[in-house]
């Protein structure tokens, strides 16, 4: 992507980091972190109704997905991501006036990141995935197993032939499976062009793996890991889940503050789905920027 698409770069934890940004830098940042099969300009909606609140809301592309840099170390467990976002907030000189908000894979970001470093980030939000300890008991329901089978392919050496095969039609199939009322066409072609390139589709899909194989960790990440592990820790969170989301059903999440850090909350939204940030893109601005304003000394 060029700079003509509205990204720029900038360095962090030793990777370029391509990104999309709104607002001023040197004001509270936010930060807004994609999942798969997604991309930083899932926040378009998003970005500039943070910019209107007066943060600078920062978008970058996940570590391996276009324009972003492939990791030297091929690292994608959660401590490293954690170390992303935490050195993220360095490079844009923030305080402790941030503020976190992931969604999928981003969420699980979110989490570990104000785990890890709690002094760093204000207020925290969450949209799609809750801590993943919420869904352990409930996660082998059939229904779930149903929904939730790319996980396991993507175990598996068959995964990245599978996702590739057709232009990648694997993730086109997803954003229809998991957003079935949202016409999400262009947001999943947004998707493939981040995950074009093979080494890309394996960066993604290695998220997956270094989740279930602890092998894949590596010791530059223990403390961050650590804390990504010990969960409930950081500022306050508030969970947003869509009632009809088809990736993680919304009866796994209904215990989810219990596993929050205290003085988090739980919102389900009716009727929408997985990407319910774009779904909703009025509704969801409105509950974020109330809950980051609730916050705010």
């Amino acid at each position: 992507m060029s700079a003509g698409d509205g990204v720029t770069a900038v360095t962090a934890n030793g990777l370029e980091f391509g990104y999309l940004q709104a607002g001023q830098p040197g004001a509270p940042l936010a930060l807004c972190l994609h999942g798969f099969p997604d991309s930083a300009r899932t926040w378009r909606h998003l970005l500039p109704e943070l910019a209107d609140q007066g943060y600078h809301a920062v978008a970058p592309f996940l570590r391996g997905y276009a324009p972003t840099q492939l990791p030297a170390d091929g690292s994608y467990q959660v401590g490293a991501l954690a170390a992303d976002a935490v050195a993220l907030h360095d490079a844009f000189g923030a305080d402790e006036r941030a503020v976190i908000i992931g969604h999928d894979w981003g969420a699980i970001a979110t989490y570990a990141a104000i785990a890890f470093a709690p002094d760093r980030w204000r207020r925290a939000v969450t949209i799609a995935v809750p801590p993943l300890a919420c869904v352990a008991s409930g996660f082998f329901d059939y229904r779930q197993l149903k929904r939730s089978f790319y996980i396991f392919l993507f175990q598996t050496p068959l995964a990245e032939a599978a996702v590739g095969a057709g232009d990648l039609a694997f993730i086109d199939e997803l954003w229809r499976d998991w957003a079935p009322g949202y016409d999400g066409a262009a947001d999943a072609a947004r998707a493939k062009d981040c995950l074009r390139e093979p080494d890309r589709l394996a960066a993604a899909i290695g998220y997956y793996r270094a989740m279930l194989d602890p092998s894949l960790h590596l010791p530059r990440y223990a403390p961050e890991q650590a804390a990504a592990n010990a969960g409930r820790a950081g500022c306050p969170v508030l969970y947003l889940h869509g009632t009809a989301d088809d990736c993680l059903g919304a009866d796994l999440v209904s215990g989810a503050t219990q596993y929050l850090p205290p003085g988090s909350r739980l919102e389900l939204v009716d009727g929408a789905s997985h990407f319910l940030h774009l779904e909703r893109p009025a509704q969801t601005a409105a509950t974020v920027l109330s809950w980051l304003s609730s916050g705010a000394e």
